[in-house]
């Protein structure tokens, strides 16, 4: 006999599935990020078939207020409730795409908002989610787990600013994406300007060994059972670009993505294992892009993973999986029912 809150639970997703699927879009954000993020939610908007969801737009300013669809004036700054503003709305939704890039939204902290609401959102939860944000506590996991990563040196505020791994090396803020604030540095004169670019967005800097080698993207899908599936890996050529930084990632033309790339089956199929092992020590769900090197001796290094990546239809994660076998449309289909069954299977769980 089912217990009483397991019939519930079927016939809430027996009504689910009798009508169609309120999503909301959460896009925008206080990052740096802010313009791809709303880039990512339109060509979302545009692949979810209107007979399967009802969608509503929530987006998030600069500045921190809450606005609901385009070009509506109702807004308010968490945490102040507004009757009939967006955070009224989130509760009488069936689901949340969170598509935020970076600090404010790919951090841990709107996914322990949805927590506290209660709301199935999809992606990567509150811990795994501020663990993959912050790259100095994400190689240590790794390195935990027995995945090899690049070395690393952490610079906190009172420290100082020294290079224990040579040159060149990469300096960054510990917790941003798309590349914003970091450098390659190729001597000591270098390093205390590129540090100070770095703290101009993050309190902690990493140092980064260069790691010379084939830099590689693979696509992950999935909750905890069946065990997630990697996409095909794919290669990244910065093309006129030194390293793989802002400009030669989201400028047209600035970098060709080959998949798969030109290395042998069982290193494609290491980067592959790899990529999966990374997303479970790191305690993910739903999807994530996982970046790395392969050095000339075939050796597989996890640089960072990514747990709200890039979304359009011709981002690298929808590349990867089109080119896997599932197509744009379908893959957001995934991700929402895998929403769904992650909140459905942790609403068993006694508190």
């Amino acid at each position: 006999m089912p217990r009483n809150d397991d019939r519930a639970a079927d016939d809430h997703h027996h009504a689910l599935t009798e009508r169609r699927l309120r999503v909301a879009l959460l896009a925008g954000g206080r990052s740096s990020e802010h313009d791809i993020s709303l880039a990512s939610a339109r060509s979302v908007l545009e692949a979810l078939d209107p007979d399967r969801y009802d969608v509503t737009e929530i987006g998030i300013e600069r500045d921190g207020r809450w606005e609901l669809g385009a070009g509506k004036t109702t807004a308010e700054t968490l945490p102040v409730p507004y009757e009939g503003g967006p955070l009224e709305r989130l509760g009488r939704v069936d689901v949340v795409f969170p598509i935020l890039h970076g600090p404010f939204g790919e951090d841990g902290t709107v996914q322990g908002l949805l927590e506290l609401a209660g709301i199935p959102y999809v992606g990567a939860g509150v811990a795994a989610s501020a663990l993959a944000m912050d790259k100095d506590l994400f190689k240590k996991v790794m390195r935990d787990s027995a995945i090899p990563v690049a070395r690393h040196h952490t610079i906190r505020l009172g420290d100082p600013v020294d290079n224990p791994l040579g040159y060149p090396a990469f300096v960054k803020p510990a917790r941003l994406g798309s590349s914003i604030g970091i450098s390659k540095v190729h001597d000591e004169a270098e390093l205390v300007a590129a540090v100070a670019l770095a703290r101009r967005h993050d309190e902690k800097v990493l140092v980064e060994e260069f790691v010379r080698g084939m830099e590689v993207e693979c696509g992950v899908l999935g909750n905890r059972q069946p065990t997630p599936i990697a996409s095909l890996p794919g290669r990244i050529d910065t093309l006129e670009h030194e390293w793989y930084d802002y400009a030669s990632k989201y400028d047209e033309d600035g970098m060709e993505l080959v998949i798969p790339p030109e290395l042998p089956q069982e290193t494609i199929g290491l980067v592959q294992q790899r990529a999966v092992d990374a997303f479970v020590a790191s305690e993910c769900e739903g999807m994530a892009r996982v970046d790395f090197f392969v050095r000339d001796d075939g050796e597989v290094v996890v640089n960072e993973l990514n747990t709200i990546p890039g979304f359009t239809a011709t981002s690298v994660y929808a590349k990867l999986f089109a080119a896997s076998g599932i197509e744009y449309p379908e893959l957001l289909d995934r991700l929402i029912e895998l929403a769904l069954e992650r909140h459905e299977r942790r609403s068993h769980l006694e508190y």
